[in-house]
């Protein structure tokens, strides 16, 4: 018995489209990590880029639960002292609600270079309206 390990020129990407509208925020995200990493995949191999592109429509539909809309805090810093912003969950999804998946399957990631690759195949759109029709995405199943 040998180990299957996946090359590079013989996995076939496919696209898939998520409608994030009334889905909770960390089930959405955690389908769409695994989709990107191949792990819903037979030829899933850890080292080598497996998964699909995957886009999201109606982000600023998605929601949390509990409390989590004034009391969960995203934080960034300019790289200055004092330079910390911090912006909750209510006001980030109002401004830009694509950033809140985006970095919510961010942190599902890998923390390498194969990672940030595999990151580049998600597309976030805040509305329903999205440019890859061409590639014919077939719907994600997320378990609620």
């Amino acid at each position: 018995m040998r180990t299957y390990v996946a090359k590079p020129g013989e996995i076939e990407k496919k696209w898939y489209v998520v409608d994030a509208s009334g889905k909770t925020l960390g089930k959405v995200a955690s389908a769409v990590a695994d989709a990107l990493r191949g792990k819903r995949k037979p030829i899933y191999t850890p080292n080598v880029d497996t998964g699909d592109f995957v886009v999201v429509i109606n982000a600023e539909k998605i929601v949390v639960t509990g409390d989590k809309a004034t009391q969960k805090m995203y934080y960034r810093h300019s790289g200055y002292p004092g330079g910390i912003k911090a912006e909750s969950f209510a006001d980030l999804q109002s401004r830009r609600p694509t950033e809140i998946v985006r970095r919510a399957v961010r942190g599902m990631m890998p923390r390498n270079r194969l990672g940030r690759a595999q990151l580049r195949k998600l597309k976030v759109y805040a509305g329903a309206d999205h440019p890859h029709e061409a590639q014919r995405p077939e719907p994600l199943e997320i378990k609620e």
